[in-house]
């Protein structure tokens, strides 16, 4: 074989072991994006053992049951829809979500502007559901606290502001910071004219708890795989990895058109 073949040969060979760490860096980097683009969070998530342990028994003062109060003009099934925009809007959007889900602040941050844009005009409402999905998987209690504390902003007619407030500070998913009254007490005094006594005492009595245990119950009932779950035309659009704000915002506009 003449050292020319013998070149040829040897570089071919480079070239294919080359090629096949590409194709497996490659493969890596699916498997990465796949693993990523699927980050919810998800009923029966295992919990974190130290996590657990760590917040056990800081949900006691807040799982005693009461009566079911929803907050002023709760809307829907059982009252468990907080509205927000106009209820003759041609379009409905239907959010369950946790104020201690990551995925959820994602969504929100992502979407906010847009949802704020398309309410404000008169093509969309959106319903509102909040359900304690952490709380279960983690332990304590900042989920449920967290939810109530929402809903008494409703009572003030501040929800959206608060609502955006809690997520633009939402501690770690691990840390039950939303679990202490004192710290979305302390946020309300973002929100213009929300932090009253009326507001205080309905955070500190959890007015609005057995009200957001039973959102959470409906959650579990309806099966729903995780949150945030966004439905759209009773489509979860949220599980729908081509959907982005600026699609959104078109199907609502063409179903305002039909």
């Amino acid at each position: 074989m003449s050292e020319k073949n013998r070149d040829g040969k040897r570089t071919a060979r480079e070239r294919l072991v080359v090629e096949r760490e590409k194709q497996k860096t490659a493969e890596k980097r699916r498997r990465a994006l796949i693993v990523g683009a699927s980050v919810v969070c998800v009923l029966g998530l295992a919990a974190v053992i130290g996590v657990v342990a760590a917040n056990a028994g800081k949900d006691k003062k807040s799982s005693k049951a009461g009566p079911v109060v929803a907050p002023s003009g709760a809307q829907g099934r059982d009252s468990l829809a907080i509205p927000v925009g106009k209820d003759g809007a041609p379009s409905t959007l239907t959010v369950w979500e946790d104020f201690r889900c990551p995925a959820c602040r994602a969504f929100e941050a992502a979407y906010r502007p847009t949802l704020h844009e398309l309410a404000d005009s008169g093509k969309l409402r959106i319903d509102y559901h909040l359900v304690r999905l952490i709380d279960g998987n983690l332990g304590g209690s900042g989920s449920l606290r967290a939810a109530n504390a929402a809903a008494c902003a409703q009572d003030a007619g501040k929800f959206r502001d608060y609502h955006d407030v809690l997520y633009a500070n939402q501690p770690e998913e691990t840390d039950d910071a939303f679990g202490d009254d004192a710290k979305l007490i302390a946020l309300a005094g973002k929100v213009n004219g929300l932090d009253t006594p009326a507001f205080r005492k309905c955070v500190k009595d959890g007015t609005h708890n057995s009200w957001v245990d039973k959102s959470h119950k409906a959650f579990q009932a309806g099966g729903y795989g995780g949150t945030p779950t966004v439905l759209f035309g009773g489509r979860n659009i949220y599980q729908d990895r081509t959907m982005t704000p600026a699609k959104l915002k078109q199907m609502v506009e063409e179903a305002g058109k039909g």
